[in-house]
């Protein structure tokens, strides 16, 4: 069953006249899988980060259709858009987006207490969340005290403590160094094969693609080609994700 649906997603920027628009993503179609671990790659300019923009509801497609969780985003108003990204999406950004004066815990329940959620519940489900992703001992820590690496395990905590339809990842390891990213791509891993969580990541890092079932290559804001995770594994699956990547960028 989908949980997402993109169909025929245009964006374009500028004025009306041809020498002024730029044509981000040109009938764009995208279907994800309840229960999918889907990477998006392509190069510099190639439409990702506004398709994200739009899965997001930050931004608006210029024509096209966009259902997400069974509902139609492209015709929702700031309102409702506004209320259904905060229940109904988790985000992970490259940049954690912690805040400095909240503890680890603090800053997991916040989409909760958004929602008019308090009480000893919300903890008790902050701590779970925590604990499942090795960071316990940190619920009282402030992101300052914390290494990177931490600071965005607590941001992945907070992105899924509200049980949300999809998870969206924004260069999520962007930030890290090789260890940190693959202790996150491992949480990611383990939410997707155990917990049945629905990810969506952006990426330019073939290593970081290599983690997820499916991959998704966009050039020109449409989508070029696909890759589905082999039985042979991981390794497997980053070679052809760099032969792909070779070809889509011209180098072959």
């Amino acid at each position: 069953m989908a949980i997402l649906q993109a169909s025929q997603l245009t964006k374009v920027y500028g004025a009306r006249h041809a020498s002024a628009v730029t044509r981000a993503l040109q009938g764009l179609d995208l279907d994800v899988e309840v229960g999918e671990f889907v990477s998006i790659m392509g190069p510099s300019g190639s439409g990702k980060t506004t398709l994200l923009n739009i899965l997001a509801g930050i931004d608006q497609p210029t024509s096209g259709r966009l259902y997400l969780d069974g509902r139609d985003l492209t015709s929702m108003k700031p309102a409702e858009l506004a209320l259904f990204r905060r229940r109904r999406l988790g985000f992970v950004f490259q940049d954690y987006n912690l805040l400095d004066s909240l503890t680890a815990a603090e800053n997991v329940a916040l989409p909760l207490a958004l929602d008019g959620q308090r009480g000893l519940a919300v903890r008790k489900r902050v701590l779970q969340v925590l604990s499942d992703l090795g960071m316990a001992e940190q619920a009282d820590k402030y992101p300052y005290e914390m290494s990177g690496g931490q600071q965005q395990r607590v941001a992945v905590a907070r992105a899924v403590v509200h049980h949300p339809a999809m998870v969206l990842a924004d260069e999520p390891t962007g930030n890290l160094d090789s260890t940190a990213a693959r202790a996150l791509l491992t949480t990611f891993q383990r939410l997707n094969h155990e917990h049945g969580t629905t990810l969506l990541m952006v990426t330019h890092d073939p290593f970081a693609a290599s983690y997820s079932r499916r991959v998704v290559f966009i050039k020109d804001g449409r989508v070029y080609s696909q890759l589905n995770a082999p039985p042979g594994g991981r390794d497997v699956f980053f070679q052809e994700i760099l032969n792909t990547l070779a070809v889509l960028e011209g180098q072959r």
